[in-house]
């Protein structure tokens, strides 16, 4: 039976377990990179019609990470806003180094 989550900080820990392999998190990360460089370039060249790339890179390379190296089901199909959320903070997670520690965490909490 699948677990419901009622809150962001409850989806987490699960989010992150559903993101154990390097390089599915790797796919995220550039895909969220991607994300943003489309929004800075489309508000610097005001060219807003670029915006329409942001869910073809930001869900495309995410899809791809689940889909050929973790093998699993993209949370986002169940849980669209707490998944998107929890992107942007694995993403703050990785940049500050403790992404690693995190997962371990979850792992512990989703009992993984």
């Amino acid at each position: 039976m699948e677990r419901k989550y009622h809150t962001l900080k409850d989806f987490y820990p699960y989010y992150l377990t559903e993101h154990s392999d390097p390089t599915c998190r790797l796919f995220h990360y550039i895909g969220t990179t991607l994300l943003f460089v489309i929004v800075i370039a489309s508000i610097v060249t005001g060219i807003a019609k670029i915006l329409f790339l942001l869910p073809i890179v930001g869900y495309g390379f995410a899809w791809m990470g689940h889909f050929i190296f973790e093998k699993n089901k993209p949370a986002t199909f169940q849980y669209p806003f707490y998944s998107l959320a929890s992107d942007f903070i694995m993403f703050f997670h990785f940049l500050t180094g403790k992404v690693d520690a995190k997962l371990a965490d979850a792992k512990k909490i989703v009992g993984v």
